[in-house]
């Protein structure tokens, strides 16, 4: 592994030696991983995902016995507890952070109640090359047998197709849109701090009040309340429940353990889970316990595939690192191998597996947690700490899919901190991602939190921000935003299915000028996004109705105070996101007809729509002309960059302010994350040359081999879109590794960072990786297992991802200079 002491700012400690719970049989650790870190990091590593049936089998039969004898809430939080009381715990022989959510690591459960799983999906999962999750036959059959029956009509995907209007279901068929919510729950998660300064006993006691004070004669909420009340009671029981099974085994394993090492550290461990979650931790060990615990706990409960995340958790681990390092009781190496087996903890927690359109826009086992570090404080100061630097050192050393990681950079971030996370981003692995505090800050406050909960805020899955532990901020789905302008060019038809599925708009070879053409589009525009935000509120009303989440509201700001469900307007802020997507794509598509169909008339638009729907056979020198002649977005031209204006403004204009059902109101993000692999395979050639099938542009970046005037200029560009007016937009850059041998390159990608973002950008990442090494990857993937790079928001392994993902970041311009 690589020296990582050169990470650190200079009043770095020196390292010191000794395993984790016994300084008295030092082994020597220095810079890197030690030896029960390697461990754990080769289990990880090696252990293929698998189907776990044992949490679908405990709710199946709780639900056969007790639906009906409770309220929904009641009866969601007593299944929660029959998981908890029930499934098979695991502790590893080298673990020192303890609990899984399947009973084993990478054993995933799945969550039928949301969608049910088929005979014929599980032989997909048993049997694809890539993403593949081993299931045996037996446990097949018995989910065949118990589960399946069961929950036929019942689950939330078939409530969701069996109520959505016609138009609706052609749009979404057609790839015009996703919907994330027809197959797990809805809302990327954050925490914010709270859960470090109160255990589930503390909340218990918080409910209590708030249910002594309920007014029956006043309130007609009040018995609705009480219920669900009652159900984040359950739920901080269960949590305690889980926890102390941990302890009970880790105490029956101390009594047989024979090295004296492990057993100190097995009673240790016990000590602690019955400490955490049950009250507020006092140590490094309990709060990292702490969080992990309440992970576990919302990702059991309902998440079937979603992001839950510790939010800023350098910062709320700071105090108790500096707290016991000031005493004595904790040292740096002893800090680092804790995170670190918190890091491999993460990574052991594959995503559910996905079916139908989903596995198509998504095809990953990153689960999505996102550790944000660095950043201001509440107050606005550097919120840098040691902590911050260990947890750079664990992102290079430990090369590992999960957990992802960002760091946030304001003007109070000390450049040390910058060149730190420069250093980690050379090595290539796509971590960590950048996010413009102060930008962020802005964009929290416009949609209207407080100055401290926006500071608070932050990034909680890919580059979407909310308000952490005071926000359900649900994630819709992807827009194919070129696909509606396919749409617009063929009348409201979809050309790759023959099928209608938007409105008729007019014939485009009958259009004047580039105006009514846009006009066109955006009468689509407003179409399609009506349809997805009507459905979206439907569907937001079900969750809170169908599928509510009691222990997830247990630790979300204003829930326990308002009696009501996360789903449904208890957090302190409710938001919801539409991701649009191929903003690159569909500029340059524009900016293709407007210039060469009526500026320079130098094609008719007859025949530039019969080129395109001939995949330009036969066209080839008319395609090189559009790719070669044409002002494209990404390079600083005021003609392309007007037109990514226009199509970003007026998204902004249907989506932004429009009102959900929980008292809140949907915004706009510039998220892709692998859809645009999917929304270009359902597409076929667009105006600016792109081939059918071919991937659309991500995010907010240019589309690939557009930008050809380097670095510099695509943040230009990028930077004339006001950025606080979103939830979040993504740019995606390649460069060579050569770039960044030196000191000096190092300090001009912290240059390129701080230039974006003092323009005021909110994102960017980076693949380090040349061209030559991701196609040996593709000949000899035995040679690379353990190759990460960037997608969009998260980082994969190259080996895991299908061919086309694969192709997708080969195409990708690759930057031989800043």
């Amino acid at each position: 592994m690589h020296n990582t002491t050169q990470l650190n700012h200079p009043e770095r400690p020196a390292a010191a030696e000794g395993n984790f719970y016994n300084n008295t049989d030092p082994v020597a650790i220095g810079p890197g991983m030690n030896e029960r870190v390697q461990r754990l990091r080769r289990q990880t590593f090696e252990t293929q995902p698998s189907l776990s049936i044992e949490r679908a089998l405990i709710e199946t039969r709780f639900y056969q016995e007790n639906l009906g004898k409770h309220s929904i809430p009641v009866m969601r939080a007593l299944t929660y507890l029959e998981i908890c009381r029930n499934h098979t715990i695991y502790l590893g022989d080298d673990e020192l952070i303890v609990g899984e959510r399947g009973p084993a690591p990478k054993a995933v459960p799945t969550f039928p109640e949301l969608t049910c799983h088929s005979v014929e999906d599980f032989q997909v999962l048993n049997t694809r090359e890539q993403q593949r999750y081993t299931i045996s036959q037996e446990d097949i059959d018995t989910y065949e047998r118990e589960v399946i029956p069961y929950w036929k009509g019942r689950t939330v995907r078939e409530r969701i197709f069996s109520h959505v209007p016609p138009e609706w279901q052609a749009a979404y068929e057609a790839g015009l849109f996703t919907e994330f919510m027809e197959q797990r729950a809805p809302g990327h998660t954050s925490l914010d701090g709270k859960i470090y300064r109160m255990g589930m006993l503390d909340f218990k006691k918080q409910i209590e009040a708030h249910l002594d004070r309920l007014d029956y004669l006043a309130d007609p909420d009040a018995t609705d309340k009480a219920e669900e009340l009652k159900a984040m009671a359950i739920a901080c029981d269960a949590a305690i429940v889980f926890a102390n099974r941990h302890a009970e085994l880790a105490e029956q394993r101390a009594l047989t353990e024979k090295n004296p090492q492990r057993a100190a550290e097995l009673r240790k461990m016990a000590e602690v889970c019955r400490r955490v979650p049950a009250n507020a931790p006092r140590t490094f060990h309990e709060a990292i316990q702490m969080y992990w615990f309440v992970h576990l706990g919302t990702i059991t409960e309902l998440n079937g595939w979603d992001a839950m995340n510790p939010g800023h958790f350098d910062q709320h681990l700071a105090p108790f690192y500096n707290a016991e390092t000031a005493a004595g009781t904790l040292t740096r190496d002893q800090a680092k191998e804790l995170l670190s087996c918190f890091w491999i903890k993460v990574n052991n927690h594959t995503a559910p597996p996905k079916v139908g359109i989903t596995a198509r826009e998504s095809g990953t086992y990153n689960d999505f947690t996102n550790l944000n570090i660095g950043g201001v404080d509440r107050n606005g100061g550097n919120a840098v700490s040691e902590v911050s630097y260990i947890m750079l050192e664990i992102v290079e050393e430990l090369h590992i899919l999960q957990p992802g990681n960002s760091v946030h950079i304001s003007t109070k971030t000390p450049e040390q901190f910058l060149k730190a996370a420069a250093r980690v981003i050379r090595q290539g692995h796509g971590y960590p991602s950048v996010f413009n505090a102060d930008t962020y800050i802005m964009e929290l406050m416009r949609q209207g939190k407080s100055l401290h909960d926006a500071r608070e805020g932050g990034c909680s899955g890919c580059i979407e921000v909310g308000a952490f532990g005071k926000e359900a901020y649900v994630l819709t789905g992807y827009l194919n935003v070129p696909k509606i302008l396919e749409v617009t060019l063929n009348n409201g038809m979809d050309p790759c299915t023959g099928k209608r599925c938007g409105i008729q708009t007019g014939d485009p070879r009958d259009f004047k000028n580039y105006e009514e053409l846009y006009e066109a589009f955006h009468k689509q525009l407003s179409f399609v996004i009506d349809q997805k935000i009507r459905v979206s509120n439907y569907i937001d009303r079900m969750f809170a109705k169908y599928a509510p989440a009691p222990f997830l509201s247990v630790v979300i700001e204003d829930c326990i105070a308002k009696g009501r469900d996360y789903y449904d307007a208890g957090p302190r802020y409710n938001t919801n996101y539409i991701q649009c997507t191929g903003l690159g794509t569909v500029t340059d598509s524009l900016a293709a007809i407007k210039k060469h169909v009526f500026e320079d008339k130098r094609y008719a638009m007859d025949a530039l729509l019969d080129a395109v729907a001939k995949n330009f056979e036969g066209n080839e020198v008319m395609r090189q002309t559009i790719l070669n002649r044409t002002p494209f977005f990404g390079n600083d031209d005021d003609e392309a960059d007007g037109i990514a204006l226009k199509v970003y403004n007026d998204l902004l204009g249907l989506i932004e302010g429009q009102p959900n059902t929980k008292g809140g109101k949907f915004h706009l993000n510039m998220l892709s994350t692998t859809c645009h692999i999917y929304f270009g395979k359902v597409m076929g050639a667009t105006p600016n040359g792109r081939l059918a099938g071919k991937s659309i542009s991500d995010g907010t970046s240019p589309s690939h081999g557009a930008d050809t005037h380097g670095p510099a200029a695509v943040i230009q560009s990028l930077a004339k879109l006001d950025h606080t007016m979103s939830g979040g937009t993504l740019l995606n850059q390649r460069f060579l590794p050569s770039l960044l041998k030196k000191d000096e390159d190092i300090a001009k990608l912290c240059h390129l960072i701080r230039s974006y973002f003092t323009l005021g950008g909110h994102h960017i990442q980076f693949n380090i990786v040349d061209t030559a090494t991701l196609r040996a990857a593709q000949e000899c993937p035995e040679d690379y297992k353990d190759l990460l790079v960037r997608m969009a928001g998260y980082s994969d392994y190259f080996n895991d991802m299908n061919e086309d993902l694969q192709q997708e970041v080969i195409d990708r311009t690759e930057n031989e200079s800043f």
